[in-house]
């Protein structure tokens, strides 16, 4: 017994999700990994080949470090910036 499409294999169905969770894991870890800043409020999302920064950041520096962290990985052109200044307590 078969189903689905004869004409979709698995690959063709799924390398997308597989593709965008690699490369969401791939700038998770980036961002993780440099200890200058706190990345654990920012949510990265992938639509097609561009990855969506979202959630807050403490000052400018840390959106350009976030930013800079994920274009190594897509490229300037691919990262899409939603992050959300919070203003930090004195």
């Amino acid at each position: 017994m078969k189903f689905g499409l004869d004409s979709f294999s698995h690959e063709d169905c799924c390398s997308q999700g597989h593709s965008s969770a690699s490369t969401i894991a791939t700038i998770k870890a980036a961002l993780a990994g440099d200890p200058t800043f706190d990345s654990s409020a920012i949510t990265i999302n992938m639509l097609g080949p561009v990855a969506v920064l979202e959630g807050y950041i403490s000052n400018t520096v840390d959106r350009e470090k976030a930013i800079s962290i994920a274009a190594i990985i897509v490229g300037f052109e691919n990262v899409h910036d939603r992050m959300l200044s919070r203003a930090m307590p004195h």
